[in-house]
Formats: structure tokens, sequence, C-alpha cells
């Protein structure tokens, strides 16, 4: 018995030691923040006092979701909305969304130009599948969040535009510009996840009329470049900046533009699942093909609950006035912590914050020795000197497509306490008082 167990043995570690998976498995590249998220949950098990800025998400403790949302969702399961819903989004969620963006953003798309799923995530992919073949140039700025791995999904050919601090991170026309010919999908984000910067008029007009140009220029029987426009954090602009988005720009781009939008960010709802696409109803047919088979739907309850919602105008308002506030609070102390330690000679900086719920902050230490006499060589050496002397946990840029020795840092505030804030740029201060 024994010897048949240890034959087995033998044979699945054998087994697992020659397999072979899909060439899509095998080379998709691990997520650096999953990775850095492992750590952390390991330190704060072991009782470890850590600041969290990693997280693109909420504390619902600190920021919950609107409770009339909340209760438009128990009331909808307590209805009974249970079953499927429709494979393009339930037609009186669309209604609600057409009206609500309308009413928002003056744009103006039919429920047929609506499709909905559980988030985001599955209308980009489905976007992508639709419109990349393997071979296709793909044109996408880093840092930014994902477009390397759908790229990857599709064979894309990537087309990577680095952003400069000297305009937010934000790429121009002048950069993309290089990529454009024959290139079918330019993929951009504003309010832009990881920076929480946005475009700015000009440099989005300037976009747009590329693009128009472009797909000008090409015959009848070429594909056009369409562009990916995720406005996932919109609603959270900061102080006098304000969203710009290509169609309000632009009207002609309508017919090249899909928008990507969501509760989870604008709601802190990010768990709730319940995203939408805008755009040609053409390419909106094909991702609902797409997604028919991944069966990517939000669930009943929650659509129902979010129909109900969007339609109490004064409720909205009341609770983003006083959960961007809260947001805005939070980002302007971490600046001005951050700008009091630049005045005091530390190698630090930050950008203003302009939207969304991260700061970009820079930490550029590499190169310096440590209390302890070792040399922080590379960023991701910094990276780890900030979590393990100061309990300090940011993505870095290179987590999202930059450099891998940039020393700039997504930090986010979706988990933070505010009355933390002041100890967290002290113990900054002090870590970085020691290196030499």
């Amino acid at each position: 018995m024994k010897d048949n167990v240890k034959q087995m043995a033998s044979a699945e570690k054998d087994f697992a030691t020659h397999e072979h998976f899909s060439q899509l498995a095998e080379t998709l590249i691990g997520s650096e923040i999953v990775k850095l998220g492992g750590e952390i949950r390991e330190k704060i098990r072991q009782g470890e006092k850590i600041y969290n800025f990693t997280i693109g998400d909420f504390n619902p403790e600190i920021f919950p979701i609107p409770q009339d949302l909340e209760d438009e969702i128990v009331n909808a399961y307590r209805r009974h909305f249970t079953n499927y819903p429709a494979a393009e989004g339930n037609v009186d969620l669309r209604e609600a969304l057409s009206q609500f963006l309308e009413n928002k953003e003056g744009l103006k798309y039919s429920s047929r130009e609506i499709l909905v799923a559980s988030g985001g995530r599955p209308l980009i992919y489905a976007f992508f599948r639709t419109i990349a073949d393997k071979g296709d140039k793909v044109i996408y700025a880093v840092p930014s969040w994902n477009n390397n791995h759908y790229t990857h999904f599709v064979e894309g050919v990537h087309c990577e535009v680095e952003a400069r601090v000297e305009n937010n991170f934000m790429p121009t026309a002048e950069d993309i510009k290089p990529h454009i010919h024959d290139a079918v999908i330019l993929a951009l984000c504003s309010p832009q996840n990881p920076t929480g910067t946005t475009f700015t008029k000009g440099a989005l007009e300037a976009i747009c009329d590329m693009v128009l140009e472009e797909n000008k220029r090409r015959g009848a029987a070429e594909k056009k470049l369409y562009v990916l426009y995720d406005q996932m954090y919109w609603q959270l602009t900061h102080g006098n900046v304000r969203h710009y988005d290509p169609v309000s720009l632009r009207p002609q781009m309508k017919a090249y533009t899909v928008y990507i939008d969501a509760i989870s960010k604008c709601f802190a709802a990010t768990g709730v699942r319940v995203g939408w696409a805008m755009g040609p109803e053409a390419v909106l047919g094909k991702m609902k093909a797409i997604l028919s088979h991944v069966g990517a739907w939000a669930p009943m309850a929650e659509q129902k609950a979010v129909a109900a919602y969007l339609g109490q105008h004064e409720n909205i308002n009341n609770y983003l006035q006083h959960f961007k506030a809260e947001l805005s609070f939070r980002l302007q102390k971490i600046y001005e912590g951050f700008l009091r330690l630049k005045s005091e000679g530390l190698p630090v900086d930050a950008i203003a914050p302009q939207a969304a719920i991260y700061l970009t902050v820079s930490i550029t230490a590499r190169g310096l020795r440590t209390d302890k006499g070792s040399v922080l060589e590379q960023q991701k050496d910094v990276t780890a000197y900030l979590l393990n002397e100061a309990g300090i946990a940011l993505v870095p840029f290179y987590a999202f497509g930059a450099s891998k020795n940039s020393g700039w840092y997504r930090l986010s505030v979706g988990a933070c306490k505010k009355e933390e804030i002041d100890a967290m740029i002290e113990t900054l201060a002090q870590a970085l008082r020691k290196l030499k």
C-alpha cells in the first residue's frame, strides 16, 4: 500500500513538472500589485502596523456605498429579482443610464447604444476582442492600468507611449502620433489610473482631431482606429478640475469611441459589479455576442437597484458632495505633507491632486544607503524599504508598465483614515532621514 502511494505521488510530481498549458496561460504576466498585496497581508497578519495605500478600492467602514443604493439592492432581493438578466443589460437600467448620462454629462446615447456587464473589466475585454486581431497595433500610455494585459490577450502589437511628468503623466497627441498608422485601438483613461490626473481640454481635442484625420485617411476596406475611453472616475474630480470626454469635444468621435463606466468608483461600490459601455451600436452588438458566452452580466437585483437609484438626483448629488470632500481632504493633506518633506530636502515630490482616489508621489531614494549599510540599488529596493522600515505600502509605477527605475508611485486613499495621515508622514520622514 505504501509503495502504491509513493508511486502515485511520484507520478503526480512527474506529471506536474511536464505539464504544458496554452501559450496565453504560460506567458501572461502576474500582477505586481497582487504580489505586493500578499506581502502586505502577511505583515498585517503578523501584527505589524501598515499604512496601506496600495488598493484601488474602498474600506466600506470609511467609505460605504450610498444608503439609498443599499436599500434598493436589499429591496430588489426581497422582491426576488434573482433570475438571469438580459444579456445586454435590463432595458430599465439602460434607459435609466441613458437619461442619467444626458443629465449629468450631456452625452446622448440611446438604450441600444449602452451595454451593461459586471463592472468595467469584462467590457474592456470584449472591446479588445471585438476590435483587435492577432498582430494588430494597440496604443496605450504607460503608466496605465492593465492595457498591456488586454493587448496580450488578443496577441496585439504593444505600442507603448511613456507619459511624462511635465504632462502630469497624461499622453499627448505628439506622443501618440508616431504609432497611429494602422493602429486599431487607442486606449485612453481620464481621470487616469494610476496617476489621478486628467486630460486638459486642448490636449484631448488634439488627440481627437488626430484620430478623425487618421480615420478619414483610411480607405473603406481598412479597419478604423477606435478609442477606448475609460472614464471610471469622471465624477470624482477635485477643486476646479473639469472632466473632458471625446464626443462632447468632437461629436464626430461618436462613431469611433467606446466609453467604459460603472458605479464602482463614483459610489464606492466596487463589489456591487454594475458597469456599462456606450458606443456605436454595431460595436456593442459584437461585444454583447462575446459576453453572452462569457456570462459576465451584472446581477439582476443590482441592475434593478441601480436603475431605481439613478433617478434619485438629489440623493446622488448629496452623496457625491460628501464623498468627494472626504477624498479631497485626504489627498490634499497628504500632498501638503509631501511638499513639507520636499522643502526639508528629503527625496520626495508629488503632483497636486486632480481627480479619482489617487495621488502621484515620487520617492527618489535609489542609490542611497540605509543605516544598516545596504544600498538601495533598484527602485524595487526603495519600495521594499518603505514597506519594511516605515510600514508604508505604495504601488510603484513600474507595476503599471513604466520604467523599472521610475521613482513615481500611486498612493490610493480608498482605505485611508484621515486621523493617521500626520503619523504616516512623520514615519516616512524618519525612514528617509536615515538614508545617506
